[in-house]
Order: structure tokens, then sequence, then C-alpha cells
């Protein structure tokens, strides 16, 4: 049996009936548990569905937890694409969990595909208005253990959520029992403020809050005398917290008049901390239950949180994502391989779930993802005596490649995967115009990219841009979810050495700063310089080393500055700015724009079709680096040289400079 789901419509997908250890050690794509039949596989990209998960409906007419929009009714949606930032935890269990998830059509409300389904036989109703809090709170009717919230406890007695409760599906931490807020009471003695008691006081304005350093409105207590205030989650804390998956022993409340630092994330903190009496470790109360072990994206191995690391242990003592001194007899993430040396700081590495994934086993996950990751060679068909695949049978061609270190003809050819020049090992096509290098050849079909904590997926494309270096370009690509990487961007590691500057650069997703190659502001990340304030995004990263250009007979290389005050580019005869990179030959000192050398699209083969919803033009137009005579360009008007988009219909005699193209 075999169905096609509109998640992945580019394979179908097979019921697996019956339980087999080979095939199912995976997780399901849609819920995220461990695969169990009956379930659905694609043999193509190992993408995977429980057979509960592939025949979830998709649109639900309404939710009781949701009444607001209960006319316009919910649609189901993938897993978060990356950088959706409208995307927020789920309105039930409050997590913003790696899978299939409902969302309203009218708002920005959530529901994941587990809590919409174990949902089902509770029995909701939601008050317009409970004056306890700031948003509408629905009731959960409940005599037995409710597994979504099995997680949380009241936030006022802090007793396991067993009975009716009340909760808020904007607030992640407002959860409570009926009876709890229906019997708080009017004045309290609290050990943050022994001079004075605290009373429950009401107000809509915003109140910030003494403890937890937040602004909160609708009930608090204060001492008005004092200008002291506290939210309702805050005024009654838990003396003992026990979270053996992060630590052996119970923590106990300490009050703390002034700041401390944290001994597990190593940052300040202030009144509301906890101690370990056996250990003498001090943390913040959310820090209880860290993680104890993630899967980094930007990492190969499993990192594990510790409270203190031993000097022999390491060699260095720089955090991996920020580069800033990692205290050793503080909290940090690090790598338990012998000899490897990774350590990041707390916060550094929790900062964006979407780069970390949770781990319970690790040695669980680790059989899991050496089964995902797949060879894109099919099949090796001859070898030499080093044990070289000589000849081979690649997925993305069908005919089969045979290996070679140099050209017969001396013609500028390129890699049918990078779409760089071929200068080393490569594989060809002895049947048609096909060529690898040894390095794309060898690109596992399905791999982890630091980039994200998801699988990447290699495909093949005749015309895409890739979402990092922007450039348009044939070739291979890995697809991440909603982002198409090219193999140029995809070979580039997160921590790297350039040619152009002295010191080694690492991806700093927050960085905003202007690029020192091109002078454009990064929007999505860039690497950095630790050391200074030297920055380079991935177009200028991936730029070819040397070029050709008929202005000049030698190769042109790429340089990395020029003392001239004024500068000028030979081929545009426009002004260069002489702090930006630009190719330059040192014999016969001509120096241009790394675009006039590259052109405007230097990663398309001849023959790229660009489709009519990409140009003003009714056809779909055709790229050619080269043009024979000078034809008339259909939009300036002026004689086109090279680089031109032509009609893909004879009878049409459209012709577009490529620098007259409309995006």
């Amino acid at each position: 049996m075999e169905i096609t789901h509109p998640f992945h419509e580019e394979h179908p997908l097979v019921l697996v009936a019956e339980q087999s250890n080979e095939c199912l050690k995976a997780y399901c794509d849609g819920c995220g548990e461990l695969l169990s039949t009956p379930c659905f596989t694609c043999i193509h990209c190992n993408y995977h569905l429980h057979k509960q998960c592939a025949e979830a409906p998709l649109q639900i007419p309404n939710h009781p937890i949701h009444p607001k929009h209960s006319d316009t009714g919910f649609f189901l949606r993938q897993r978060p694409y990356l950088d959706d930032h409208w995307v927020n935890g789920c309105a039930l269990c409050k997590k913003k969990r790696n899978m299939f998830f409902y969302e309203c059509y009218s708002c920005y409300f959530f529901l994941d595909i587990k809590c919409a389904h174990l949902s089902s036989s509770y029995k909701f109703s939601q008050l317009s208005k409970y004056d306890i809090h700031k948003h509408p709170l629905t009731f959960i009717e409940s005599h037995m253990a409710i597994d979504v919230l099995k997680n949380f406890n009241c936030l006022w007695c802090h007793e396991p959520l067993t009975y009716d409760i009340y909760f808020c599906s904007e607030c992640p931490s407002f959860i409570a029992h009926k009876k709890c807020l229906n019997e708080l009471p009017t004045k309290i003695n609290h050990p943050s403020h022994h001079i004075h008691p605290l009373f429950l006081n009401y107000s809509y304005c915003n109140h910030f809050c003494n403890l937890c350093q937040k602004e909160h409105s609708r009930h608090f207590y204060c001492c008005s005398l004092c200008h002291f205030n506290i939210k309702l989650e805050c005024a009654l804390l838990r003396s003992i917290i026990e979270d053996k998956r992060s630590h052996q022993h119970p923590f106990s409340l300490l009050w703390k008049q002034g700041s401390f630092i944290c001994d597990a994330c190593d940052t300040e903190g202030n009144y509301i901390s906890y101690i370990c009496l056996k250990c003498y470790i001090v943390v913040h109360k959310k820090c209880i239950s860290l993680l104890r072990i993630i899967k980094f994206s930007r990492h190969d191995h499993c990192i594990f949180h510790k409270y203190f690391l031993e000097t022999q242990e390491l060699t260095k003592k720089d955090c991996k994502i920020c580069f800033k001194k990692v205290k050793l007899d503080r909290g940090s993430y690090s790598c338990g391989k012998p000899g490897c040396n990774y350590v990041v700081h707390v916060n550094c590495v929790l900062e964006n779930e979407k780069l970390y994934e949770v781990i319970e086993d690790e040695k669980q996950y680790e059989e899991l993802y050496e089964k995902s990751i797949q060879s894109s060679v099919i099949r090796v068909i001859e070898v030499n005596e080093a044990g070289e695949a000589t000849k081979i049978e690649h997925f993305i061609h069908q005919h089969c490649l045979v290996l070679a270190d140099k050209m017969e003809e001396e013609i500028d050819r390129k890699c049918d995967g990078c779409m760089l020049s071929i200068s080393t090992l490569f594989y060809y096509c002895a049947e048609c115009p096909f060529f690898l290098h040894k390095t794309c050849a060898e690109l596992p079909k399905i791999k982890r990219h630091w980039f994200r904590q998801w699988n990447a997926i290699l495909d093949f494309e005749g015309f895409l841009a890739c979402s990092l270096c922007r450039q348009h370009c044939n070739g291979f690509f890995y697809r991440i979810k909603g982002w198409k990487i090219c193999i140029r961007c995809a070979k580039v590691a997160d921590i790297i050495e350039c040619e152009g500057h002295q010191h080694f650069l690492f991806f700093d997703f927050k960085c905003k700063e202007k690029c020192n190659g091109c002078g454009n502001k990064c929007w999505f990340g860039a690497f950095r310089c630790g050391e200074c304030r030297f920055v380079l995004d991935f177009g200028c990263l991936t730029l070819p080393q040397s070029a050709l250009h008929k202005i000049d007979e030698h190769i042109l290389n790429i340089t990395y500055d020029d003392d001239k005050k004024q500068s000028w580019c030979d081929i545009c005869e426009q002004e260069r700015d002489p702090s930006l990179w630009y190719y330059s030959c040192s014999i016969c000192d001509t120096s241009a724009h790394p675009k006039c050398v590259l052109g405007k699209f230097p990663f398309l083969k001849d023959g790229s079709t660009f489709s009519s919803n990409k140009h003003n033009h009714h056809h779909d137009l055709k790229f050619f680096k080269k043009v024979e005579g000078y034809p008339e360009c259909s939009y300036c008007g002026k004689l086109c040289h090279e680089e031109i988009l032509k009609c893909k219909e004879s009878t049409c005699d459209y012709i577009l400079h490529c620098k007259c193209l409309d995006y």
C-alpha cells in the first residue's frame, strides 16, 4: 500500500505493517517519537510517519481549548520552519516541539498533534474572564492524572495536576488547581520581605516583580510601604525541588537578599535561589531542571551538562559559540568523548532551540544517527589498489561515473555538483558531459548540518537560489526544511580559517554587521572574528579563489586589501572601494569588482530556465553566458555582449540583459 502525503509530495510513502529492527530504527517525522508499526516510510529519503500521524486530518473544525475562533477551525502544519518566529509553543503542553501541529486560521494559536489527540477526551470550558489573571483562563475537568500536563505542578500549592484545573493558553507558567485559585489568602508573610506582611492586590497596570525581575498585571502581593511587589507565581515557592534527571540530590529553597552567581549556568540571579546541601551548589530555580544531555547541531557528539570541569579534561577554555572564557568551576556543557575538548556556555548553547535536541539515551541516539546517514554512492563497481572507488553508480546520475585526475582537453569544465572548476580528482560520465569532484560525489545523501538540528537531504535541481549565499545556481543542494543550501555553503564549517584574515572566524546567528568582503549588511547572521570587528557573509566566503575573464590573459585571484587610496575597476571602469575584496592579476596590475569578473550568475549553466513568474515576460527564459552576434536587449535597447536571457519559445525573439532582469 502506498500513499502520497501533502508534506512529502516528492516520493510516495509505503506502508510497513510488521516490526523490523533494521527499518524501524528511526523517528516519526510527524510526532517525533521512535517509529513503530504500522507506519509509512519513504525508501528514498528516510522520511517516516506513524500510520496515525499520516492519517491525521488536515483540518479540524474547532477545538474546545480555543473557542474564540470556533467558527474558523485549525489546519495541520509541518514542523516549524527555520526562523519561524511566529510559531509559538503548544497552548496545552506549553512546549515548542519538533512535530506536526494545528494552527488556527484566524490567529497565532497552536496545538501540537500529540496534544490535539490526547486532549480529545478532556472536558473543557472557557471562562470569559477569570479576575485573577490578565488572560481568559480555560477550565479542564479531570478526575484522573492529565498525561499532557504531567510535568507541571500547580503554581500555588506545587502539587501534581490531578484535579480540576485552570490554565492560561498564552502564559507558559500559569497553571493552577481550581481550589487553589478560589481560596487565595488576602495576606501572607513572605521570606523575601520580613519587615512587613504582603497583601493581595489588583491592578490593570503592569508592575515589576522584585523576585523574578519581570512585569506582571492583575492580582499580585505587595507591600505598599516599601513598594515591594511579587506576582502570584513567585509568592509561594516550593521549599524542596528534586529532579534526578539533572542532579542526584534535592535542592532546597534559599532566600538571598542580594545577587548571586548560579553554579549551573554562570550568570547572575536575585532573591530566589536553590541550594544542594550535599554539593553546596547554588542555582536559579529554572536551572534545577537543566537538560542533562543534548545534541547540538554545531558539534558531532552529544554534550553533557556539568557543574564543574576538572583541568585535565580540557586544553582550551573558550566557549565554542561566543569564544569568551568558560569558568571551569561553573556549569557548562562539554563533550564526553575522550580527547574532545568541546565546551560551551549553558546560555549560549540553549539560546536557540532550533539548534539542539534533548537526548534521553546517548547510545541509542548514536545508533539511530549512524543509521540515518546515507551515502550518495549507490554501488561501487571498481576499486584500485589503494582502495579508491574508480567506477561508481551515483544516485543523482543515470550512467556510471569513472574516476580521473586530469582533463583530456584543456577546457574549463565545471563540477555539476558545486559549479566550480574541476581542478582535483573527479568523476566523469563516459556517455554524457557530467562531472563531479570526488569530494562532491562522496557527500552523504542525508546528513546533519550545523546550521540546524534537522536532517539535510541532498537533491539535484535545475535552478535554485541558495538560502545562505543568495546566489542563483545549478547543481547539488541540501534541503533543510524550508531552506535550500548549495554545496559550496554546505561544505563550510561553523568555525573556519580565512586567507583574507589573520584570526579564525566563527558563525554568529545574531551578527547584523556589514560584511568586510562586499560591504553589504548581514541580516541572517555571519562569520565574525572574536578578536576584532571583521565580518564575512556566506556570499563572500564561498567566492571562487580564482577566475578567468577576457580582460586579462592570466588567472585573476581574489584579493583582500588594497593600499591605494582610490581604485578603479578595469571592467566597468567605475570607482572601486579599496577596502572591499576584488579580483586582480599581479602581473598585469588588473583589478576588478567580483561581480564584474564573475557576472550576475556565475554558478548557472547555459540553458538554465527562468520561469515566467521571475520576470516580466510571458514565456520562460533561458540563460546563456555568451551570445552570437550583438542582439539588442528588449528592455534597455542596448547591444548584448554576454550573459543574456533568451525566450524559450523559438517563435519569440525576446532577449534581456541579465542586469536588466527585474526581481
